[in-house]
């Protein structure tokens, strides 16, 4: 996802940047089941202990401690008086008890230390180099210690907690007015700015302040009820977005115009070159099994090989991408990057594993509904099922969108993608091309200064590579669609690719 309007992002606490989520619904859960208990020994009755999965987020996630303690008394049929904030920890009121979590809250994190989500604070650091501002939202008095503890301090421009909230006379989520506030003191409108929940009072809260995007994240599970509640998207990564000015394939310089400043950026570094295959290699054909690489870009590649690490980062089955090259010393990943292999390497994507099931009776599904439909075909891959429709009638593709629609929604474990006259289904974990790309630079020892990734492909499933390397290697797309890319140069056609290959192996030779 690439959004080039946006000046500012301002991320809740909990749940999207530290994990304290955790512990904050560990602190509400003793709290009330302690209370509960202790009522109910009073009065005879029987109680309903509070459930961390439904009533932490349909009742306290996201909202002020005491707006919370309302809430859920609440729905339990309880009310009480309002009391103080300085009540004490055992008085029978809203601020006592609120009170008595935080207490709990703060025991448990001084016992157990806060945690990060490592992919907030990678994208955090890439935006502040971006010049994009950032500011850290929270309902939790706690947010300068959590974000002390965790040495996150210095990562935020500003930061509108629940100290602030009181102080300010602010309304609680789902009003938007903490996120209004934060947008004030970045000096930015809110439509220029992208707000990141993960709590429905959050998005609902986002999308009442008329931000220009509001972003959901779920760490697992679905973003439907997200999406209910006014998240424009939802991701599991906050790597998935970005907000460097969108470009497209035919804005970019050529690769073969500019190949001195490229060797430029070669000088005293060492290549790591990655590929697609079909539409880069080989030209686009009507049947998969056509797309029959070339001699002599065969022996480019080899050469190639000879003196850098070269990897084949295809769609297609792993088994089939290196029988279709056919040189044995390349790294290969295979189904879009979930099937690695090469150099006594060899990878499958654990969490894909799981879906495979999933993928078993979507592969059945679709093949029975798509029968009645010439030229659909179904192609079953290890992580991955492709269907091609270029040989499908024109009045046929929205029916088969259709079909491949309800197959997804009916496997929730699946993802949907499309390439050029392809749908494709594939395990719904945070896993692609790009991803692929640099757990090799990691495995191979060699995501370091002195190396310079370099990654080629002709499809919108390839934007995932370009993202990767935006910051630290070269996208060359290949073809000439207009539409939006993160790549930074292009080549027309796979002989354009095949002269780039050779100016690169010109200037390998004359360095060594």
């Amino acid at each position: 996802m690439s959004e080039n309007q946006y000046k500012a992002v301002i991320l809740d606490l909990d749940g999207v940047i530290t994990q304290t989520a955790r512990l904050h619904a560990k602190a509400w859960k003793q709290m009330f089941d302690d209370y509960l208990h202790q009522r109910s020994q009073r009065q005879g009755d029987d109680y309903t202990p509070f459930d961390i999965d439904a009533d932490y987020h349909e009742y306290v996630d996201g909202k002020p401690r005491y707006d919370g303690v309302k809430s859920f008394l609440a729905s339990c049929g309880i009310e009480l008086p309002q009391g103080n904030p300085d009540d004490s920890t055992d008085q029978e009121t809203i601020c006592g008890l609120g009170n008595r979590k935080n207490q709990l809250f703060l025991d448990v994190m001084e016992q157990e230390g806060v945690e990060t989500y490592s992919d907030t604070v990678e994208q955090i650091h890439h935006w502040r180099k971006q010049g994009v501002k950032t500011a850290v939202v929270s309902s939790s008095r706690n947010c300068a210690a959590i974000l002390d503890k965790a040495g996150l301090m210095d990562l935020f421009d500003t930061k509108v907690d629940g100290v602030d909230s009181a102080q300010l006379n602010l309304n609680g989520k789902p009003a938007p007015d903490i996120f209004l506030q934060a947008a004030r003191e970045l000096s930015v409108e809110p439509e220029n700015a992208i707000a990141v929940e993960d709590a429905i009072s959050g998005v609902k809260a986002g999308k009442a302040g008329q931000f220009g995007l509001v972003v959901g994240v779920v760490r697992d599970g679905g973003g439907d009820a997200l999406r209910h509640h006014g998240a424009d998207v939802v991701v599991r990564d906050l790597r998935d977005i970005s907000v460097t000015p969108e470009k497209t394939t035919q804005s970019l310089p050529s690769a073969l115009e500019q190949i001195s400043t490229i060797e430029t950026r070669l000088r005293d570094r060492q290549l790591a070159l990655f590929t697609d295959y079909d539409g880069t290699l080989t030209p686009i054909v009507q049947r998969p099994e056509a797309a029959i690489l070339s001699q002599e870009m065969r022996s480019l590649l080899l050469q190639l090989s000879d003196q850098v690490i070269v990897a084949v980062i295809s769609g297609r089955d792993l088994a089939d991408v290196q029988n279709m090259v056919g040189i044995d010393k390349l790294y290969y990943a295979g189904s879009h990057g979930f099937d690695v292999a090469g150099g006594g390497i060899q990878m499958q994507q654990q969490q894909a594993q799981a879906s495979l099931p999933e993928l078993d009776e979507a592969e059945h599904q679709l093949r029975e509904q798509l029968k009645p439909i010439a030229g659909a075909k179904v192609e079953r891959k290890r992580f991955a099922i492709a269907l091609h429709y270029r040989e499908v009638a024109e009045s046929d593709v929205e029916r088969i969108q259709a079909i491949v629609d309800q197959v997804v929604q009916n496997h929730p474990q699946l993802r949907q993608s499309r390439g050029k006259k392809i749908f494709e289904l594939q395990p719904d974990v945070a896993w692609d091309k790009g991803r692929a790309i640099c757990w090799l630079l990691d495995k191979l020892d060699i995501n370091t200064p002195d190396v310079l990734p370099m990654y080629l492909g002709d499809d919108t499933t390839d934007e995932d590579a370009f993202q990767a390397l935006r910051d630290r290697g070269i996208g060359i797309r290949v073809g000439m669609p207009d539409e939006p890319t993160q790549a930074n140069y292009y080549l027309q056609n796979p002989d354009e690719v095949k002269q780039f290959f050779q100016a690169l192996l010109k200037t390998l030779d004359e360095r060594n």
